[in-house]
């Protein structure tokens, strides 16, 4: 009974590496990786790269430029005629 297969001294001596498909990522311990290293080509695993996020622009917000009314001059003014009630 050794004391290799206890799972505090696996975790401490063991290194691994992660890999990537389809977008997942998987954790593998690095001997079993160094092993099966074409199984893994074959099925499509890459091994990981760490990619920095991109950093989100600041939006710079214009002033809004509101529309000014059209103010039109007394010429150009329509007269509207009275109304007159029809008498029945």
């Amino acid at each position: 009974m050794g004391w290799e297969t206890t799972p505090i001294t696996i975790g401490l001596f063991m290194d691994t590496i992660k890999l990537e498909r389809n977008g997942k990522i998987v954790t593998r311990s690095k001997a079993d990786y160094e092993m099966n290293k074409s199984a893994y080509d074959l099925r499509g695993f890459k091994e990981a790269i760490a990619k920095p996020k991109p950093k989100p622009e600041p939006k710079v917000e214009k002033p809004k430029v509101e529309p000014k009314a059209e103010v039109k001059k007394d010429s150009e003014w329509e007269k509207e005629e009275p109304k007159t009630k029809k008498a029945e």
